[in-house]
């Protein structure tokens, strides 16, 4: 398990489907992801088996936060697109609890995905996508290290409404002098 101050990161487990499929069913919670249909059981068990047979770090984690002495799944994350000759990865994350957005738990995990990534797994690039029309996401990346480095235009069709996807992404290097606590 990845700790953070509020949170926790780790792997997700079959118990965990339904409370995906409920998010994934979640019209505004889709909105910010490139998923843009719901998910059944049967599509979201395919989905788990196929994940399992990926190398561990390219696995969903499984946002927590503590209340109390419990821990309350909130949301996932993850890395994939793992490209070991340039130590680069992207990396995607959902809040799908909405009672729990705008709390920071965004900006949180990509502070420790972003550790992870370059303390642990020794990646040099760690990139996302996001929708210009998300911009708690966007300042949470932000706010995490990420910068602007592109767009694709009109990349995203919703509600009837193109919209650009931004490019952003976060370097070793420039991490690390904006977090001098940080090892390396």
């Amino acid at each position: 398990m990845i700790y953070g101050d509020r949170i926790r990161l780790r792997h997700a487990e079959k118990e965990d489907l339904p409370t995906f499929v409920k998010w994934l069913k979640d019209p505004e919670v889709r909105e910010g992801i490139s998923m843009y249909l719901p998910m059944s059981m049967a599509e979201e068990e395919g989905w788990f088996e196929k994940m399992l047979e990926r190398p561990p770090v390219e696995r969903s984690l499984c946002i927590e936060v503590k209340r109390g002495s419990d821990w309350t799944l909130v949301g996932n994350c993850g890395y994939f697109n793992i490209e070991d000759r340039i130590r680069a990865a992207e990396l995607g994350i959902l809040i799908g609890e909405k009672s729990e957005w705008s709390k920071g738990y965004g900006s949180e995990t990509m502070a420790l995905l972003l550790r992870f990534g370059f303390d642990t797994l020794n990646l040099n690039r760690i990139w996302l996508r996001v929708y210009e029309n998300n911009p708690r996401a966007v300042r949470a990346y932000e706010k995490a290290g990420f910068v602007h480095e592109g767009r694709y235009r009109q990349g995203q069709f919703a509600g009837g409404k193109y919209y650009d996807v931004l490019l952003m992404s976060a370097l070793r290097d420039e991490w690390r002098a904006a977090n001098p606590e940080t090892k390396g």
